[in-house]
């Protein structure tokens, strides 16, 4: 649950405001608790059968090729989107390591040179066969990401308000300012980011009429939640106090001292952005391979594995190198991708398939959560774009 996108919520805050940014936070912990409770409990709804994708799910909801053409292309931008954002994140870490411990001796190497050493990890954990073969590095994922949060905002309660601390907005337009809101609204969405996998996980829990695996599971979500908060809004509230409009898109590189620390945190965030880059990244990897040997009619075989795997891991390499900009892509892909699969698809199947009485609090609640998704949807890309356009003004691409 708890993602790389923690990172830029203090830069987020310094976008939307004290009371608008606290405000959102809280909404959209709620929105998307409630979203995730409506999937474990859809997950069983028909006696005997279980939906153990995102995909069986929507196919129920909307029919058999009106679901997969719903929910099939948001799960892949998903997908894809983050492995690019964490091509960037991981990049930028290794670069802030280098740069702390190796101040006047070492060569000035660009974010382009850190980029593709990251990605020459998986250009080797690509090729492992399935999700089982990196469960390990799953579990040091997990524990990093707590760990650099906490760190996150410990460092900074450290290290102090700073003396000049401004809580102004950087844009000096009213138009400026309203975009960079909208691009801030796509940081957070980015950070809720469960709901692509809650199915998958909950068909891993056995399930019996009189134990139905919902269970377990809303206990387990439930404390996810609670973690998420825990890590979630120190980080974000403490983060913007300490540093105000200056912070940086990513905390972590807003802190230096002490050293050891700040360097151990960043190396948390490389370990845990290499285990999740290949959790999203396998699903892509089945579905590329599934396509080519049974609709293009390719031989299974380890080559084209490992031609398909390559392509996609250098794919995702070469964007993050040429649009390097860590919260301009949060944003848009917060908005674009996570904005439906998170906040507002679940409130439509949900409507589609219980279809609560009119103006109930269920048919209420539901109705508010895809009004203000659909909202973030359209209007999050739209301030993260233009936020990407400023800044590439200024990037020199391929450096």
């Amino acid at each position: 649950m708890v993602g790389a996108g923690v990172l830029s919520l203090p830069y987020a805050m310094s976008q939307l405001g004290w009371g608008p940014g606290v405000t959102v936070l809280v909404i959209s912990w709620i929105i998307t608790l409630y979203t995730l409770w409506q999937m474990v409990e859809m997950h069983e709804m028909v006696p005997g059968k279980r939906f153990d994708r995102y995909h069986e799910l929507g196919q129920y909801a909307f029919g058999e090729k009106l679901g997969l053409w719903i929910v099939v292309p948001q799960q892949v931008i998903v997908e894809v989107g983050v492995d690019i954002v964490y091509m960037v994140t991981g990049g930028r870490s290794l670069m802030k390591v280098h740069d702390l411990l190796c101040k006047h001796s070492c060569t000035n190497w660009k974010l382009s040179y850190f980029i593709m050493i990251f990605a020459s990890v998986h250009f080797v954990l690509s090729h492992l066969p399935n999700l089982n073969s990196i469960s390990a590095v799953s579990l040091a994922a997990a524990v990093m990401s707590l760990s650099y949060s906490t760190i996150g905002w410990a460092a900074s309660v450290k290290k102090g308000v700073q003396p000049d601390v401004n809580y102004e907005f950087i844009a000096k337009t009213n138009m400026g300012v309203v975009f960079n809101f909208f691009s801030a609204l796509g940081d957070v969405a980015f950070a809720y980011a469960g709901h692509n996998v809650v199915l998958e996980i909950q068909a891993t829990i056995p399930s019996t009429p009189e134990k139905p695996s919902k269970g377990p599971m809303w206990r387990g979500v439930v404390v996810a939640y609670i973690v998420v908060a825990v890590c979630y809004f120190p980080v974000a509230i403490v983060g913007y106090w300490v540093f105000g409009n200056s912070v940086e898109e990513n905390i972590l590189i807003s802190l230096n001292k002490p050293t050891w620390l700040i360097v151990m945190a960043n190396i948390f965030v490389v370990i845990h952005v290499i285990g999740s880059y290949q959790i999203y990244a396998m699903p892509v990897f089945d579905m590329l391979e599934t396509l080519l040997v049974k609709k293009l009619r390719f031989r299974p075989s380890w080559y084209l594995r490992f031609v398909t795997r390559s392509i996609y891991v250098a794919f995702t390499m070469f964007v993050g190198i040429a649009i390097p900009f860590f919260s301009g892509l949060l944003g848009f892909f917060g908005g674009f991708a996570f904005a439906p699969t998170t906040y507002f698809l679940p409130c439509i199947m949900w409507l589609s398939i219980y279809k609560p009485k009119r103006f109930s609090l269920s048919w209420i609640a539901n109705w508010v959560c895809i009004i203000l998704g659909v909202l973030l949807m359209i209007f999050a890309p739209i301030g993260a774009l233009r936020s990407i356009i400023l800044k590439a003004k200024s990037y020199e691409f391929f450096s």
